[in-house]
């Protein structure tokens, strides 16, 4: 993998920009999103010719009124009894998609859970750990970052737990 250099004013997202301030290797992977998708993640798998069982996607979710990120496998569900549990809470929902828009600073189907507005706990599936990379959003939809399961994690302070259902 090759570290690309990206700036906010050369085009690069909050994503990209953070993984170059960070010195972090990265591959960068566009493609043509088709609005009428039905889901965003399985769209890039399929766009990009990766399973989806090693695309991510980004949820932001209410764990005990507090916003929490949720990386999972976009081939399955979130667990939201899992994540919960992973951040020592007693119960989770899903955000409101307002709420996490405003707070992280992206739009719908293109949530990063890197350069957030506003850096909230996060929690990376375990699954992430079997796979040399995998490929999460890059902050906009119709581009995908392709970095390892170790340095998404070391970047957003994650937890691995599993909190994806297939």
């Amino acid at each position: 993998m090759a570290k690309k250099k990206q700036s906010a004013q050369s085009g690069g997202t909050p994503a990209t920009v953070a993984l170059t301030a960070a010195g972090t290797a990265y591959t960068l992977h566009a493609y043509a999103h088709d609005p009428a998708a039905p889901s965003y993640g399985e769209e890039a798998a399929e766009a990009l010719g990766v399973t989806p069982d090693r695309v991510f996607k980004t949820l932001v979710a209410d764990v005990d009124g507090t916003l929490t990120v949720a990386v999972v496998p976009v081939a399955g569900s979130l667990d939201l009894k899992a994540l919960a549990s992973a951040v020592g809470g007693k119960r989770a929902t899903m955000a409101d998609p307002a709420a996490a828009e405003r707070t992280t600073g992206y739009v719908r189907g293109g949530i990063s859970p890197l350069g957030q507005r506003k850096k909230l706990r996060t929690v990376l599936d375990s699954s992430a750990s079997s796979h040399p990379t995998i490929c999460i959003s890059a902050g906009r939809r119709g581009l995908e970052v392709e970095l390892s399961p170790a340095d998404l994690a070391a970047l957003t302070s994650a937890t691995l737990a599993p909190i994806g259902r297939t």
